[in-house]
């Protein structure tokens, strides 16, 4: 499957956390993303894991760095 044709997992079920000492927001859609199918890291290191062709999570380093917020 095309990466532009991944739709998000569970919209119902969004959860967020936060890694304070690493700098890291976690995006989670439903709760089953531990058995993901595959996953890559974008060119601006953001990890994208999939599952069944859609997005379980997504994974922000140095968070407060992009927003700028820099702890």
């Amino acid at each position: 499957m095309n990466r532009s044709e991944w739709q998000i997992g569970d919209i119902n079920n969004v959860w967020f956390e936060y890694d304070r000492q690493n700098d890291i927001l976690y995006i989670n859609f439903g709760y089953d993303i531990e058995d993901a199918d595959e996953s890559f890291l974008t060119e601006n290191d953001i990890a994208i894991r999939i599952k069944n062709g859609k997005v379980v999570s997504i994974t922000v380093f140095d968070f407060t760095k992009r927003i700028g917020l820099e702890v």
